[in-house]
């Protein structure tokens, strides 16, 4: 496979500029143009730890430019973008991996009620896949990207969807890094808020519920709605989710650490620990990894999942190139083995 030039539309953001990290350093991967609404500088000049690496011209969008210079483009833009911009692409297919939400939800309304705006046209929706790539099947040319919430909620519980292991509700306490709220500057956002400090937002509102539900909905037409809540950490990346879930009756620890083990065992990128061992959050920090553990209490009933993975990685960036290895069909580690940041 020769080399693909890859566009990144919305450049500047974090998720972008992980982007360009990774493509950087992929064997069949080469930056290409970059596109930004509002930032039309140097790549380098804006980033200077860029220099000597990726020193390009951030351009405004164009559609025409990226067809003819590029082989596929990312969007790293905000939900609302990409379903506007994307059609000229699909129209000639043109090879999209979307990192929005925009693409994710088949239910317009579902879209609409969560995302507070007009969604994608039907038949745009109806040609995304929706692809975390543990559970999906080989993308097409418009790949949705999933959201990093909910790829580690997901992950935390698919083998208690799956396999029917639980009664009752799942409640999800998901902890994000402040990169996960975006560059713009937010009251929650700021250092004085932030720093040494914990908050809690959007509880059972986040826009990533339904696409957690969509996903569960798949593996179990009578899924329950789950409890959902989401924190901001003081902390630059990661998420740190925890899923409490009652189990039946008559299932052993033993017997649902097998259940995980054997789901996850050909997924390169979801590492089970040991028994009885919880992961931290810098276990991932800068990889493509999720990390999972699990404890069970059995005065309870209730067992504990930690799932950890850095949200600019597998919950954003890293699960893109990971589904654009999946798309070209070569090793879906590719370009994405890389050690932990530690400490």
């Amino acid at each position: 496979m020769t080399c693909l030039k890859a566009a990144i539309v919305g450049v500047t953001g974090y998720t972008g500029i992980e982007l360009i990290r990774l493509i950087q350093q992929h064997p069949q991967l080469e930056v290409g143009t970059l596109h930004s609404h509002s930032m039309h500088e140097n790549s380098s000049v804006l980033y200077p730890h860029l220099i000597g690496l990726t020193e390009r011209l951030i351009e405004p969008f164009d559609a025409e430019k990226i067809q003819k210079e590029n082989q596929l483009v990312f969007f790293a833009t905000p939900a609302g973008i990409s379903k506007e911009l994307a059609a000229t692409f699909v129209a000639n297919d043109f090879p999209v991996i979307d990192l929005s939400g925009d693409l994710r939800l088949k239910d317009r309304d579902s879209y609409q009620k969560w995302y507070h705006q007009e969604a994608a046209p039907a038949e745009l929706l109806a040609q995304a896949t929706y692809s975390l790539p543990e559970f999906a099947t080989t993308p097409g040319n418009l790949i949705a990207n999933p959201g990093c919430y909910a790829t580690a909620a997901i992950l935390a519980a698919a083998p208690l969807v799956q396999q029917k292991l639980f009664s009752g509700t799942l409640i999800f306490d998901g902890k994000s890094g402040l990169s996960g709220a975006g560059k713009k500057l937010t009251d929650s956002s700021h250092f004085a808020t932030a720093a040494d400090n914990m908050t809690m937002y959007k509880p059972n509102q986040h826009q990533h519920i339904p696409e957690i539900m969509q996903q569960f909905q798949q593996w179990d037409q009578a899924m329950p709605p789950i409890q959902f809540s989401t924190s901001l950490l003081p902390v630059k990346r990661g998420i740190f989710m925890t899923l409490y879930a009652p189990i039946k009756d008559a299932i052993s620890q033993e017997d649902i650490y097998e259940q995980y083990v054997k789901t996850y065992q050909d997924h390169p990128f979801v590492r089970v620990q040991p028994l009885g061992k919880l992961p931290e959050l810098r276990q991932v920090t800068g990889t493509n990894f999720c990390d999972i553990g699990i404890c069970f209490n059995p005065l309870t009933q209730v067992l504990t999942v930690v799932a950890v993975i850095d949200n600019l990685g597998k919950g954003a960036a890293g699960q893109a190139i990971q589904n654009f290895n999946r798309w070209a069909k070569i090793p879906e580690t590719t370009g994405l083995m890389q050690a932990p940041l530690y400490p």
